[in-house]
């Protein structure tokens, strides 16, 4: 093999061809704009991915095209960009936000739950589980106490200096006992209730119980077919029931109290509002073994109740009116809130305010104002 020949300068032939391509290119570039990039301009290229593919264009090699990532939009966002939320945003939850942000939401079907109206709500029967609010409030106090409760057809009973402050607390479980019988989807339920007073302060007259209500009921619910259902204003007609029920306060004459009744009702929805409108009518007793007759004119025949339950809270409406005279019936605001936020189904703070007749059996034609606090347990 011969050896490279150098010119004075010390350069060999190859290196002087190598500088004449590299001179040439440039020249031919400008001639021919759409030509590939030039060696040099390949090697001032920072990127290595970017220098790759000079390379790769300036061989003749096809490089396969980018693919741009896509921006999705976010719904309702503005089309410039929205700062970083922080990380204590509902966006970015942290230290257990994320239960909160989840139950923010607006819940929708809790009347279909709790009656389990819908195929997909159904579980079976024999199982136990709520009815009316289960909780036990330490703290009740009351603007007047019935001193000597009496009737039309019951003499008044002097009562031992009870005080206006006392405990109450209510149990209420309901099960199913026939589903999807005698029409489809109807349901048979029956259901017991307990309320009572406890004067827990008392410990002059050994804390005794006030007054102790029973309510057992069999119901049975229809739910309303789904062409039936759209109301105006987004409303839904859910279900119709019909119930019967007997209550009483279990103690002997002179001061026993109880009712018997049969009633319809109808359970309305729309999102996280629920609305229920109810008709009790009584069931005739003789005058001579009545304890009550006047009951209805002060507790109410009809009763209305509205219920609200988005996020975290939930809130409640009862208004029971003789459907005659509107100075009689009672109102009812109950309000409740998770102990624990990430357990929503738990232990929840009950608050309960009650103004009008009829708190207690016993007190059906008593006029009071109460309020208590507590705890309510056992959710649907």
């Amino acid at each position: 093999m011969l050896p490279d020949r150098t010119d004075p300068c010390g350069r060999t032939p190859r290196h002087a061809l190598t500088a004449l391509l590299a001179l040439a290119l440039p020249l031919g570039a400008a001639a021919q704009p759409d030509a590939p990039p030039t060696l040099t301009a390949c090697a001032e290229i920072g990127a290595s991915s970017d220098r790759l593919a000079c390379y790769d264009k300036l061989a003749g090699r096809a490089t396969a095209p980018t693919e741009p990532v896509a921006q999705l939009p976010v719904p309702g966002a503005a089309a410039t960009p929205a700062p970083v939320a922080p990380s204590t945003s509902l966006l970015a939850p942290t230290n257990g936000a994320l239960a909160d942000a989840v139950s923010a939401k607006p819940e929708t079907g809790l009347m279909s739950k709790f009656w389990e109206l819908d195929a997909a709500d159904k579980r079976g029967i024999f199982n136990f589980v709520g009815y009316q609010p289960n909780y036990v409030l330490p703290i009740h106090v009351t603007t007047h106490i019935n001193r000597a409760p009496q009737s039309p057809t019951q003499a008044a009973v002097l009562q031992p200096d009870y005080r206006r402050e006392e405990a109450k607390f209510q149990l209420s479980l309901r099960t199913k006992l026939v589903q999807d019988l005698p029409l489809i989807g109807g349901d048979f339920w029956v259901a017991f209730t307990q309320q009572a007073m406890w004067q827990i302060y008392n410990g002059a007259d050994s804390k005794p119980f006030r007054n102790t209500d029973y309510q057992p009921e069999a119901i049975y619910v229809l739910p309303t077919a789904p062409a039936l259902r759209a109301l105006p204003f987004g409303w839904q007609w859910r279900y119709t029931q019909v119930g019967l029920a007997h209550q009483s306060n279990g103690q002997s004459d002179p001061l026993s109290r109880s009712w018997n009744r049969v009633y319809v009702a109808g359970g309305f929805d729309r999102g996280p509002w629920s609305f229920t409108a109810r008709y009790n009518q009584r069931l005739n007793e003789d005058l001579a073994t009545d304890n009550n007759p006047d009951l209805v004119s002060y507790r109410g025949r009809g009763e209305f109740q509205l219920n609200w339950a988005q996020g975290l809270h939930t809130a409640s409406l009862l208004y029971r009116t003789s459907l005659r005279n509107a100075n009689y019936g009672a109102l009812q605001a109950e309000w409740t809130y998770p102990i624990y936020r990430d357990q929503p189904n738990g232990l929840r703070w009950f608050v309960q305010l009650f103004r009008g007749y009829g708190e207690t059996l016993t007190d059906y034609n008593f006029r009071q104002t109460s309020l208590g606090a507590g705890v309510t347990f056992l959710q649907f």
